[in-house]
């Protein structure tokens, strides 16, 4: 499985498997991260942290030309984590309800963000305290059906952002702004000085499924993007396979 030069490969997986392929994702976690599968308070967390984390490590395998536990990770300041090696793959990952969200390119930064969109009571007052201004005003322009897709459109924007930097919430959210209205398409509107332009950065909205929604974040100009079809996590191994 190859990675093209400018090129930005997306994967989403849901987070649905049979007891063997559960197993198998297991096989391929670190002895660190099965000790965190096994501190989760829920059962399905630890499944969904276990097949999630497996699938990453399943992909960047097939990237690589090596075994899903052979690959090992550093982690930035902030805990971003990144290949130990000198490979110039970049990747992100994220997960949300049964589905894992996860990005590729080569020698770019970049952050994913995925969300199931649902039913949230404080969504407003989230807005208030954590979009800017102009995004809350867009908001709040929307009628109240349209608010919670509104509402997750700019969330998972903004959380893309800081995840490509890497930084988490060290960065303000209301300190940069990104389009949020439907039909609107992704971009950044303004971006604090010292994070660069809004002009240097490229946003993607994705659609994985049904009730989900997503973005990829990048500094650099627009890259290919290739979307691959959403699979179950006992379908990724045939499905890479074939490819």
């Amino acid at each position: 499985m190859q990675l093209s030069q400018q090129e930005v490969q997306i994967w989403s997986i849901w987070l649905t498997a049979s007891e063997a392929t559960l197993s198998y994702h297991r096989s391929a976690l670190s002895l660190d991260e099965r000790h965190r599968a096994e501190r989760f308070s829920f059962a399905k967390l630890t499944r969904s942290y276990t097949l999630s984390r497996g699938g990453l490590r399943i992909l960047l395998a097939r990237y690589l030309g090596c075994a899903p536990k052979e690959i090992e990770f550093t982690y930035g300041a902030k805990g971003k984590p990144a290949l130990r090696n000198k490979s110039p793959i970049c990747f992100n990952a994220s997960h949300s309800g049964q589905m894992a969200l996860y990005g590729f390119t080569l020698d770019c930064e970049l952050g994913v963000d995925v969300e199931e969109v649902r039913s949230l009571n404080d969504a407003e007052s989230i807005a208030a305290r954590f979009f800017s201004a102009q995004e809350l005003s867009e908001l709040l322009s929307q009628h109240p059906k349209e608010r919670g897709p509104a509402f997750f459109r700019c969330w998972t924007r903004k959380e893309a952002f800081i995840k490509a930097i890497g930084d988490g919430l060290a960065i303000p959210l209301n300190c940069f702004q990104v389009t949020l209205l439907p039909k609107v398409p992704a971009r950044f509107v303004h971006i604090a000085a010292k994070m660069g332009t809004a002009g240097d950065w490229t946003l993607h909205h994705l659609e994985p499924a049904a009730g989900y929604v997503g973005a990829v974040a990048y500094q650099d100009k627009e890259r290919l993007m290739t979307i691959h079809p959403t699979v179950h996590a006992d379908e990724l191994p045939e499905v890479l396979q074939a490819l």
